[in-house]
């Protein structure tokens, strides 16, 4: 499988030389940050309303003042699925005055 030439493609490239199955279903985790805690909770909150079956986390991130959320979403993590659920979680986190910051596969 190849994959376009940005960092989406290039972590996904990386997992597949290290032998991860990008066609098996994964639990992928899309960073959300924020400099307020209140504006963090706010995304949680609306999270838990019209996302029940999402597992989100709430963390202090290893800066000061900035606080993590950690939305995991199970998927099979193609490049076009990541790249969407990234666009998507840019947008909703936009709203509460934060950003995407990647993601991630557990491992």
């Amino acid at each position: 499988m190849t994959f376009p030439n940005d960092e989406t493609g290039q972590v996904l490239t990386e997992m597949q030389a290290a032998g991860i199955d990008l066609n098996a279903m994964h639990k992928v985790v899309f960073f959300q940050l924020f400099e307020q805690e209140q504006q963090a909770q706010a995304l949680v909150a609306h999270l838990a309303e019209h996302a029940p079956d999402m597992q989100v986390e709430l963390a202090p991130d290893e800066l000061p003042n900035v606080w993590d959320v950690n939305c995991t979403v199970n998927m099979i993590p193609s490049y076009d699925g990541i790249v969407a659920q990234e666009a998507e979680f840019e947008l909703l986190a936009g709203k509460f005055n934060g950003y995407n910051d990647g993601w991630g596969i557990e491992a």
